[in-house]
C-alpha cells in the first residue's frame, strides 16, 4: 500500500523536499506557526478550565485540554510546515532561504 501523498496530489508551488525529516521540519517552523501553536494550546487550557463542571475538576480538566491543545497546536504547526517544504503550500520565503543557502557552498 503507498501512503505517499505526492503519489495522489501533485503540489502547486516549489518543491523544497518531498520527504522532508522530522528535524527539518521542526527547524522550518516560522513564527506564524509557533503564534498558532500557541494559541491553539492557550484556547484548549482555557476550554478545559472552563468544562470543569466541579470545583474538583476544574484541575484535570484544564490539564487534559492543555494536553490535547499542545498535541493538536504541534501537529497543526507541523503539517504547515512540511506542506510549505513539499509544495503543498505557499513558499515563497523558504524558497528564497533555500536557494541562498544552495548558492552559498
Amino acid at each position: 500500500m503507498n501512503t505517499d501523498i505526492t503519489a495522489s496530489a501533485k503540489p502547486e508551488y516549489l518543491v523544497i523536499d518531498r520527504n522532508p525529516a522530522f528535524t527539518k521540519v521542526v527547524g522550518n517552523f516560522n513564527t506564524l506557526d509557533y503564534c498558532r501553536f500557541i494559541t491553539l494550546t492557550g484556547v484548549s487550557v482555557t476550554v478545559g478550565y472552563l468544562s470543569g463542571i466541579k470545583p474538583g475538576l476544574k484541575g484535570p480538566s484544564m490539564v487534559t485540554g492543555g494536553l490535547i491543545g499542545l498535541m493538536g497546536g504541534f501537529m497543526y504547526a507541523y503539517q504547515n510546515s512540511a506542506g510549505r517544504l513539499m509544495g503543498f503550500f505557499p513558499n515563497e520565503g523558504e524558497v528564497a532561504r533555500y536557494q541562498k543557502r544552495d548558492f552559498s557552498r
